[in-house]
């Protein structure tokens, strides 16, 4: 995919500019055509001598200086036609700023000001630089534009204290790049996808949960949103993804309330959530307190409702997807599941595999569709299986 693309990375001064590395190293192996710019300031943090190396190409520093680019004494305006995308990772607050109001005073604002290509940008610095309201004009700034931002993630940050602030792990960057260059061969189409476990409250303080973390519900929005799907995403974990409609729920009553809105305005529902069978009878007002004379202590559960079979009951002509997650017998209880659930897909796993369970990256699915041979996935990255299926889909569509 990426494979011979121009791809004008842009490096500013933050302590993130060493994970930047990462990114120009994946980017060759996927063969695609690196040009790395630095700022004087990035130049502080990582020498230009180790891109230059990853990246197989001289680093451009200077406007003004024909060692960085000895072809051309004017190498802002070459490299801006040259570039099919532009990247800014990690984005400071002084190159936002720059960017959003048009400052031109260094090789890297003046590159950006004069390339047509898409930009996108990785913001990453502290916390609060990060929601000072003139970085948040500025971010709204560029993507009133057209620019497209990646949030940042939440995490430790250099200074020691913890927030909002971190570069995304490296697939997510690399995905977000690569998304750039995907056909939009969905475009039109509208999803919902959940994801994550319910919390079913047992009293202010505590819950009865499961150990879902998400991840292949987020891979699927995100693979979805690549191939220009509307997603809008209904989940118990945090998320911040650009351009999605993202619901934050606890319950398992919280997401089926949701759907119901949201279901009749899609044509596909994907039930990656893991939902709690069962709830607390009862929620204690306050803390339920441990009583010494006592080693044991009850609570009186009831079901939960059934989403999938209920909201896939009232579909008309929308596509709806289930998953089944079995630690035994995977094969039967995923059929009986398509059976039952008015689904048109189930995709089974055995989250008793120490590598295909929850909280793990890899994942390996079986596709059961009614009077069809199961189809068997390897066992691959949350993200392929993610992919696997939006193309099997696309088959669907096209057929």
């Amino acid at each position: 995919m990426l494979k011979d693309k121009h791809i004008a990375v842009y490096v500013t001064g933050g302590i993130a500019a060493y994970k930047s590395l990462e990114v120009v190293r994946s980017l060759i192996k996927k063969e695609a055509q690196v040009q790395v710019i630095m700022t004087a300031a990035a130049q502080k943090f990582v020498t230009p001598l180790t891109f230059a190396t990853l990246s197989q190409k001289p680093v451009i520093t200077d406007n003004f200086n024909p060692q960085t680019a000895p072809d051309d004494f004017i190498p802002h305006i070459k490299l801006a036609l040259w570039t099919d995308l532009a990247i800014v990772i990690p984005a400071t607050a002084n190159i936002i700023g720059k960017m959003a109001n048009g400052l031109a005073d260094d090789i890297a604002s003046t590159s950006l000001i004069a390339t047509v290509a898409p930009k996108l940008i990785f913001p990453a610095m502290n916390t609060d630089m990060y929601e000072n309201p003139a970085v948040q004009n500025n971010l709204t700034t560029l993507k009133n534009m057209g620019i497209d931002i990646m949030e940042p993630a939440t995490g430790f940050l250099a200074e020691g204290m913890t927030g909002k602030g971190r570069l995304p792990e490296l697939p997510i960057i690399m995905s977000a790049i690569e998304s750039k260059f995907q056909t939009k061969e969905l475009a039109g189409k509208k999803v919902v996808i959940t994801a994550g476990g319910t919390k079913e409250l047992i009293d202010p303080v505590r819950y009865i949960g499961n150990r879902s973390s998400g991840k292949m519900g987020l891979a699927m929005a995100k693979a979805a949103q690549n191939m220009g799907v509307e997603v809008t995403l209904i989940t118990t974990v945090d998320a911040a993804i650009a351009g999605m409609n993202i619901i934050h729920i606890q319950t398992a009553n919280e997401m089926m309330q949701q759907l119901q809105s949201i279901f009749p305005t899609v044509d596909v529902l994907i039930m990656a959530a893991a939902v709690a069978d069962f709830k607390p009878l009862h929620v204690a007002d306050q803390k339920i307190k441990k009583n010494d004379d006592e080693d044991f202590f009850t609570i009186k559960l009831t079901k939960n409702p059934d989403i999938l079979k209920t909201i896939a009951a009232t579909k008309t002509n929308q596509f709806v997807v289930g998953f089944a997650a079995e630690t035994q017998n995977l094969l039967a209880n995923a059929e009986k599941k398509l059976n039952s659930k008015h689904a048109d897909v189930i995709l089974a796993n055995n989250v008793a595999q120490s590598d295909a369970g929850f909280g793990v990256d890899t994942n390996q699915i079986t596709l059961l569709q009614k009077n069809k041979h199961p189809e068997s996935l390897p066992l691959m990255s949350k993200d392929e299986v993610a992919q696997k299926f939006w193309e099997f889909y696309l088959t669907l569509v096209k057929a």
